[in-house]
């Protein structure tokens, strides 16, 4: 999923996101705290200044939330008329839930679900998000994916998705036959108030580390390889993703 100028912080400036996330995945982490709380940070944009996340599960869909401190999914990156460049923002928690969990190659990276929206290109052909009868002109609203994250030096923030080769790595049936790590499982997050939140079936989440970050992409302004990069963040809940959330059992209603 070229750097807007501070309107969101580099990743540089708390580290390399690859190495942290890289380095926490194989961290053991004692006396996590269940959610991720943080402070509001006046510089950072309000519809991405994340304030809280959480995660649950009832063994068969697990629920990811934030909250930030403006209006969620309030500001959206501006179109520039061409899939090459184009520009993404999204909401993202990374997990240390083992891709094959949803469909791709085991051990394949860092699996991460994402809201996303960009509005230059559609990346959900199964689905018809705006209700207008056309399924291949969603990208502008928000909508979820599956990713997994890889380690590449191209990239600004040292991570990408994952370039792959449709039919030829293995992929959710949902994924939507771009040369990307990516699946386009269809739930449909909300966005109202302060809250972001999606369900989405995957089994053995419970007890799983997760962060939560806002971040900002951007695809290869030639169409080339790395197609899809991290380029920087809006804000880390945990300051220096260190994946200190637990997704927890749902309490029984």
């Amino acid at each position: 999923m070229s750097i807007p100028k501070p309107t969101f912080k580099p990743i540089s400036t708390t580290g390399s996101m690859a190495a942290i996330l890289c380095g926490t995945l194989i961290a053991t982490g004692a006396a996590l705290a269940h959610d991720i709380r943080a402070k509001p940070d006046t510089k950072v944009p309000p519809a991405f200044d994340i304030t809280s996340a959480s995660a649950s599960t009832d063994g068969r869909l697990a629920t990811f939330t934030m909250e930030v401190t403006g209006t969620a999914g309030a500001q959206k990156p501006k179109k520039v008329g061409k899939l090459a460049g184009a520009k993404v923002d999204a909401y993202v928690w990374p997990t240390k839930l083992d891709p094959a969990a949803v469909g791709f190659a085991s051990g394949s990276g860092i699996l991460a679900l994402a809201i996303t929206a960009h509005p230059d290109f559609d990346d959900t052909p199964l689905f018809d998000e705006n209700g207008d009868g056309d399924p291949n002109n969603d990208g502008a609203g928000w909508h979820s994916h599956w990713v997994v994250l890889g380690e590449d030096a191209a990239c600004a923030g040292g991570l990408k998705v994952r370039d792959i080769s449709p039919g030829q790595d293995v992929l959710p049936a949902t994924a939507p036959g771009l040369p990307l790590a990516l699946d386009s499982p269809g739930m449909s997050p909300i966005l109202k108030g302060k809250s972001v939140r999606i369900t989405v079936p995957v089994k053995g989440a419970e007890n799983v580390n997760f962060d939560a970050v806002a971040a900002h992409l951007q695809v290869h302004e030639k169409g080339e390889k790395p197609l899809l990069c991290v380029t920087g963040t809006y804000k880390v809940a945990s300051g220096k993703l260190t994946l200190p959330g637990v997704i927890m059992k749902a309490d029984k209603k």
